[in-house]
């Protein structure tokens, strides 16, 4: 038998449906902008969900924090159709408070078997230094959500369906096995960036696009394009009890 493929990251460009989770409204644009521009260049449809509702993202002047909730709403609607976002779900947990992955994880689960996305991306929840827990819980609950939405009795009491994803692809990731070209997306990556003003400001920004320019140029080195977003992409089988995981499709 040959298992090569087995150790191959699953394909994620041809998904016709995608789901990106986000802890706070612009960790996706962030985080992956380019590739989700770069998807729905290709016809995919993309679901954003945002797990909280930014309330501590403060400006530098004072906002109500429900006043600075409904605006960050609004930047991320505006954002993620700046990239071709068809669909947007809000759970509007308050920011900072995360810390049950199994609730979590239940809910995104019936976000998963409602919405069927062949795709699921988030933040990297085991990368090294990751020091803000609305990150790590979000993406621990994401893989478990990820994994076990195939199964019938879960969550417990579900009504729904089960569905299982193909794959998965963490983003803010030290160790990306899949390097999307975003040469042609990188300004729109930008652009959405823009609209989340109350959290980026022009010199934001201009650090932002030092630095990305300088990890693109790099990930995409030697692999016939100019910039690139790299993620962390498993299948289902690669995690659970699956010692190779680290180094699925590692170049």
């Amino acid at each position: 038998m040959d298992v090569s493929a087995f150790f191959q990251p699953p394909e994620i460009l041809t998904a016709k449906r995608a789901l990106c989770i986000q802890p706070h409204p612009d960790d996706n644009e962030i985080g992956m902008g380019g590739t989700v521009a770069a998807l729905t260049a290709r016809g995919c449809e993309v679901h954003y969900l945002t797990v909280t509702n930014g309330d501590l993202g403060q400006p530098a002047e004072l906002m109500d924090p429900e006043k600075l909730a409904a605006l960050r709403r609004e930047e991320t609607i505006a954002a993620g159709r700046a990239l071709g976002v068809s669909e947007f779900h809000f759970f509007d947990q308050p920011d900072g408070s995360l810390e049950s992955v199994p609730a979590l994880a239940g809910m995104i689960a019936e976000l998963i078997r409602k919405i069927q996305p062949d795709a699921v991306f988030c933040p990297d929840p085991w990368a090294r230094y990751e020091a803000h827990f609305d990150h790590v819980t979000t993406g621990r609950a994401a893989a478990q959500a990820f994994l076990s939405s195939s199964l019938a009795q879960y969550p417990r009491g579900t009504k729904t369906a089960p569905w299982q994803p193909a794959a998965i692809g963490f983003y803010f990731t030290q160790e990306p096995n899949v390097v999307v070209d975003v040469t042609d997306t990188f300004e729109t990556k930008f652009a959405a960036m823009a609209l989340h003003r109350s959290q980026l400001n022009e010199e934001l920004l201009g650090l932002y696009r030092v630095y990305f320019t300088m990890q693109s140029q790099q990930r995409a080195q030697g692999r016939g394009f100019a910039l690139g977003e790299g993620l962390k992409v498993l299948s289902p089988l690669h995690l659970h009890c699956f010692a190779e995981a680290p180094q699925i499709g590692m170049r």
